[in-house]
C-alpha cells in the first residue's frame, strides 16, 4: 500500500547508499518509488508490469496519510522498461482497469472544460489537446486492446504514458483527474476502513466515470432552470452515453455497478453527496452540489449504477 508507513520503510532502506531505484510493478510500487526517490534526490525507474493505470509518467503520486487520499509532489521516472511479453501476461481485468483509467478523461476533461466556463479556471490547451488525442486513440484502438495482442496494449500504454506526460505539461492532475477520480478516492478510504481488500483503481474509476457521464446526460431534460445549465448540456452532447461506456468496460471483465465490488448502498450514497469535498476542484459533483440537484438525481444514479 502506498501509505506513510510503507513509504517511511522504503526510504529507510534507499538511504543505505543506493544510487538508483527500480520499480518493478503497476501502480502502488510506482507510486512509492517516484515518492520516496523525489524526498532522497534519487533517480528512479519503472519496469512496467501491467497497462492498468496512467500514473508512470506522471509527476505527482497519490498516498494514504493518515487514512486520507492526498496527491503529493513526487518526480517523473528517469526510465520506462516495457516488456510485451510481461504487458500482455497480465490479468485481464488489469489491462481493463487501464482502459477505465483513459475513459476517465472524457469526463475530467468536460469538468475542466466546465470549470473553465463557469469559475475561469485556466485550461492548459496543449496538455488537454494532447489528452484528447490520447483518448480517442484508445478509442479507436479497443478492439486491439480486447484482443489482448502486442498492438493493442502498445495503444493503451502509449495512452497511459501520454496521460502522464499531460499532466507533467498541465503542472498538476487536472487532464486526467476530476469527479470519477473523487469517487475512486473516497471509496477507498472506506476500504481502508472497513479492513477491506481495496478494487483497483482503474476498476473504481471507471464505475465513477459512468455515473458522471449519466449526471452530464441529464442535464439538458430537467425542467429547472439554473445558472451554467445550458453550458453543461452542450458539453455533454459529444460524450458517450454510459451505456455504451458500461458495454465496453464489461467486455474486459470489469465491473459496472458499485455493488459489484463490495461497496455497501449507504457508502454509494454517502459518496454522491461528499466526494466532492475530496479536492478543491470543481467537477460535476461540485456543479450539482452548488445547484441543489444531487437530492434530485441520487435514486436514480443509485437505481442505475448500485
Amino acid at each position: 500500500m502506498a501509505d506513510t508507513k510503507t513509504c517511511t520503510a522504503v526510504e529507510m532502506q534507499a538511504k543505505k547508499g543506493y544510487g538508483y531505484v527500480l520499480a518493478v510493478g503497476s501502480g502502488t510500487i510506482n507510486d512509492i518509488a517516484k515518492y520516496v526517490t523525489f524526498r532522497l534526490g534519487l533517480p528512479c525507474g519503472v519496469l512496467a508490469t501491467a497497462a492498468s493505470m496512467d500514473g508512470y509518467t506522471s509527476g505527482v503520486t497519490p498516498l494514504i496519510k493518515r487514512g486520507r487520499k492526498v496527491t503529493e509532489n513526487a518526480h517523473t521516472v528517469r526510465d520506462i522498461l516495457l516488456d510485451f511479453d510481461i504487458l500482455r501476461s497480465a490479468p485481464h481485468i488489469m489491462t481493463g482497469a487501464g482502459v477505465g483509467d483513459i475513459f476517465a478523461k472524457y469526463c475530467c476533461l468536460t469538468d475542466w472544460k466546465l470549470s473553465s466556463l463557469l469559475t475561469g479556471e485556466e485550461c492548459n490547451a496543449d496538455a488537454m489537446a494532447l489528452m484528447r488525442g490520447a483518448l480517442e486513440g484508445c478509442v479507436h484502438s479497443l478492439p486491439a486492446i480486447r484482443a489482448g495482442g502486442t498492438a493493442g496494449i502498445n495503444d493503451l500504454m502509449r495512452a497511459l504514458l501520454v496521460s502522464g506526460y499531460a499532466m507533467v505539461i498541465a503542472g498538476n492532475s487536472r487532464p486526467a483527474s476530476g469527479a470519477e477520480h473523487h469517487m475512486s478516492h473516497y471509496l477507498e478510504m472506506d476500504f481502508l476502513r472497513r479492513g477491506k481488500p481495496i478494487p483497483l483503481h482503474g476498476v473504481k474509476v471507471g464505475l465513477g466515470t459512468l455515473v458522471s457521464l449519466h449526471m452530464y446526460k441529464r442535464i439538458a431534460g430537467l425542467t429547472e432552470e439554473f445558472a451554467g445549465k445550458a453550458q453543461a448540456a452542450a458539453l455533454a452532447v459529444p460524450l458517450p452515453t454510459p451505456a455504451w461506456a458500461a458495454e465496453q468496460l464489461a467486455s474486459f471483465g470489469c465491473p459496472t455497478r458499485f455493488s459489484e465490488i463490495g461497496v455497501p448502498k449507504d457508502v454509494f450514497r454517502s459518496m454522491l453527496f461528499n466526494c466532492y469535498k475530496i479536492r478543491d476542484r470543481f467537477t460535476i459533483m461540485t456543479f450539482y452540489h452548488e445547484h441543489g440537484l444531487m437530492e434530485g438525481a441520487a435514486d436514480e444514479l443509485t437505481d442505475l449504477f448500485y
